[in-house]
């Protein structure tokens, strides 16, 4: 399948390198991104030959997070909100429930979306230009997957700092939290998460499957919940000023 958002390239050993390419917009997720993610996970987890996958950003930015635009277009209409946060769920657990593990490599910019796709990885590693942040909080949202799977990976305390203060934090802040496992020069990065990769790669692939499906077993529950009260948030004043503002840099 072709991709728009995304480009996957086979580095040998069984891995796959796939890069999000839409730096003109900081790798912001559209519709026709998270379709795509969904698309290619289910791509790579089908294929015989792909062991393990590298997740990283072309340009500056991991992901800036949800295209402002997008929000607009969904102008608070709850009926379609719905729908829509459905799909965005379903991209980010495509990641964990992707059958060969997905190592996230976190360049630059790694805002709303972007720290909950982190938080989707099998495992995080972070280039010292990395900055993560739960942005949702200032246009009246909440981070709705990342308050259902930043508690498990970093603890409530730091969920709660992150989501409810929009703080936007480095590397070295993820590490002690407990997201990013290492941090790399900007320039290593790419290739550090590729021989991480290889390492799994190396490996029998059944009992790596097997073993990343068991330890992810339990990571749907709640996401109803989180659809209904995130859509609700949508359909406030609060978050369409707040929307306009962005989009016309008050």
């Amino acid at each position: 399948m072709n991709y728009e958002r995304f480009r996957i390239e086979d580095v040998g050993d069984g891995v796959r390198l796939v890069t999000m390419c839409r730096p003109d917009k900081l790798n912001a997720m559209d519709q026709r991104w998270f379709a795509e993610l969904t698309a290619l996970t289910a791509e790579l987890g089908d294929s015989s030959d792909v062991r393990a996958a590298v997740l990283t950003g072309e340009g500056r930015a991991f992901s800036a997070g949800g295209d402002i635009d997008m929000f607009a277009d969904l102008d608070g209409d709850v009926s379609r909100v719905r729908p829509h946060l459905r799909r965005v769920y379903e991209a980010f657990h495509s990641v964990e429930t992707c059958a060969v593990p997905v190592i996230g490599a976190i360049n630059g910019i790694a805002f709303g979306g972007g720290t909950e796709l982190a938080l989707a990885c099998d495992i995080v590693v972070a280039g010292r230009s990395a900055s993560f942040s739960f942005k949702e909080v200032t246009v009246g949202l909440m981070p709705g997957y990342g308050v259902i799977r930043a508690p498990d990976v970093i603890g409530r305390h730091w969920t709660r700092y992150l989501s409810l203060t929009g703080r936007a934090v480095g590397p070295d802040v993820m590490e002690r939290a407990g997201l990013v496992i290492e941090t790399f020069d900007d320039d290593k990065l790419v290739d550090r998460a590729l021989a991480t990769a290889r390492e799994i790669a190396a490996h029998s692939p059944l009992g790596v499957r097997v073993g990343k499906a068991f330890l992810n077993r339990d990571t749907g529950s709640g996401y109803a919940e989180s659809v209904e009260a995130t859509a609700l948030l949508f359909g406030t004043d609060e978050h369409r000023d707040a929307v306009e503002a962005f989009r016309t840099r008050r």
